[in-house]
Order: C-alpha cells, then sequence, then structure tokens
C-alpha cells in the first residue's frame, strides 16, 4: 500500500532500480567503451535527441548498455559502432525509440513548406517565359 502511495509521487520504483542497474552496467565497462557510453548518456539525458516516454526510456536504456557490452566483448573499435558522426549516431538511436514527437510535425511542415514554395516559383517562370514575345 505504502509503495504503491509512493509510486504515485515518485514514478515507478521499478524503474528506478533498472536505472540503477544501468548506471551500474555502464560503470563496469572497460575504457573507451565506459567513456563513450558516459558521453552518449550525457547527451541522451540533455534531451537534445528526444527522450522516449513511459517504459520506453528504460528499454532504450538497456539496449544502450548492451551495445556497448557487447562491443566490449568482441572489441569492436568505437568508431565502428558510432561512424565519423557521433550526433547522428545517438539521434538515429533515440529516434528507434520515440514515438512521434513535435520536431517531426515542425520538420514536415518545413519541407511543406520549401516545396510549395518551389512550385510557387517554376509556376512564376513559366508564366513569365508564355508572356515574353
Amino acid at each position: 500500500m505504502a509503495a504503491k502511495w509512493i509510486e504515485l509521487v515518485t514514478g515507478s520504483l521499478e524503474q528506478k532500480k533498472e536505472y540503477r542497474r544501468y548506471r551500474a552496467r555502464i560503470d563496469a565497462l572497460p575504457e573507451p567503451y565506459v567513456t563513450v557510453a558516459k558521453a552518449f548518456h550525457r547527451y541522451f539525458m540533455s534531451g537534445a535527441a528526444g527522450i522516449p516516454e513511459d517504459d520506453s526510456v528504460v528499454t532504450m536504456l538497456r539496449d544502450f548498455v548492451e551495445l556497448w557490452e557487447r562491443a566490449a566483448a568482441d572489441g569492436t573499435p568505437v568508431r565502428d559502432i558510432v561512424g565519423e558522426d557521433p550526433v547522428e549516431f545517438a539521434d538515429l538511436f533515440a529516434q528507434a525509440y520515440l514515438g512521434k514527437r513535435w520536431i517531426d510535425n515542425e520538420r514536415a511542415r518545413l519541407t511543406r513548406s520549401i516545396e510549395s514554395a518551389e512550385q510557387t516559383d517554376r509556376s512564376v517562370e513559366q508564366t513569365d517565359r508564355r508572356e515574353q514575345p
């Protein structure tokens, strides 16, 4: 009974335990994986890549630490995992766990606006060509 009341105020206790296990697994990684994983974690927690809601964040962090544990076990170089652009890697990784976000709507609106402006510009050019003798 008390646990449910506390969870109502603080959020899921099981998720908090899962988060602590995740942090311990990150801390247990060897170098350079621990440094890289902590850097990505900091980026994820800044919200720059978007933050999944509900249980998705726990799943994302679990998958994230498993990725680095496998890389460390296999001795995979960091650049083989993140590629040349770590920001793009982080954004794509997080995006796999996100639902539709407000920024997705804004990106679509921007794309439509540019396409519409291009079509208007083409129509004006065609009209100008027809009017020229």
